[in-house]
């Protein structure tokens, strides 16, 4: 039975547009926290799942499945929730605890690999596609639409909201890498001359803890195609991050304090004639523990 979409999560039928606050003289940042369950992945998920909807890929008996590190987890739960559908999250078991808690509460079911294990999280979500007709995976890793949804709709928000300022670089870490190659096709399409810089985690990708970048693999991200990347230590995101919700008030994630911390970077070695841009990725209160 294909599924009715008249009521495709209500919170969500307008396109997500976020806020863009300026955080410096020279740096600005999309707040995503803003958007339904408090993250970039929103914007991913809702594009998918439309998509599948038009094309008769969902029904009433769908169940939605994918590897995660939390966050698409989530923005894939509360979707599932309000189609009245099961979802079943991988995830490896060091990802925090506030996360999980989030996904069980718009009723996902949680399945555990090894610390840090993305690799066995994705092909345990693979063979669980294979094996039945009735799971769903947006294949976050893996599909170009995760790119095409930050092309169309990320980087010419962006640009809108620069209003002609001169859009002098992007800077963010890559989880899937499909936000910074979206925003990185607009900037080309454009013939604009923004510097694409790739936040990465200054430790190895087993012993950082900045959930949400660099989980093992590089995926859609093409770190060949972008013009710089800029360390940042877990230390230094975790600082940056707390240092922000007691001087702005608003709570953000680690890997939304590493964004800060390399734009800021950026901007100490660059000095750049026009606006610095980054992705506050998610909200802060699901890594408190």
């Amino acid at each position: 039975m294909i599924l009715k979409q008249r009521n495709l999560l209500d919170p969500w039928k307008e396109d997500i547009r976020s806020s863009m606050i300026q955080v410096s003289p020279d740096i600005y940042a999309k707040l995503e926290t803003s958007n339904p369950t408090g993250s970039v992945k929103d914007r991913l998920i809702q594009h998918v799942v439309k998509l599948a909807l038009k094309k008769g890929k969902i029904t009433s008996e769908t169940v939605f499945v994918e590897a995660t590190s939390g966050n698409t987890g989530i923005s894939l739960s509360a979707i599932a929730a309000s189609l009245g559908l099961k979802t079943k999250i991988i995830m490896p078991e060091n990802m925090s605890e506030e996360r999980r808690q989030m996904m069980r509460a718009f009723g996902a079911e949680i399945l555990n690999v090894g610390k840090s294990d993305f690799a066995a999280a994705i092909e345990k979500r693979n063979e669980m596609v294979e094996s039945s007709e009735k799971y769903w995976s947006p294949m976050q890793f893996e599909n170009m639409e995760n790119v095409e949804c930050h092309r169309i709709h990320t980087g010419p928000e962006i640009i809108d909201q620069l209003d002609g300022m001169p859009f002098a670089a992007f800077v963010s870490g890559a989880g899937t890498g499909g936000t910074i190659m979206g925003v990185r096709r607009t900037v080309l399409e454009r013939g604009l001359k923004t510097h694409m810089v790739l936040t990465q985690p200054a430790e190895d990708d087993k012993s950082h803890g900045i959930q949400g970048i660099n989980d093992g693999a590089d995926f859609l991200a093409k770190p060949e195609l972008l013009d710089m990347q800029i360390k940042v230590t877990t230390s230094e995101a975790i600082n940056r991050a707390k240092q922000f919700a007691k001087t702005r008030g608003v709570l953000i994630g680690i890997s939304a304090g590493a964004n800060l911390c390399a734009a800021e970077k950026y901007s100490e070695i660059y000095k750049p004639m026009g606006a610095i841009v980054t992705m506050l990725c998610d909200r802060g209160e699901r890594y408190f523990s």
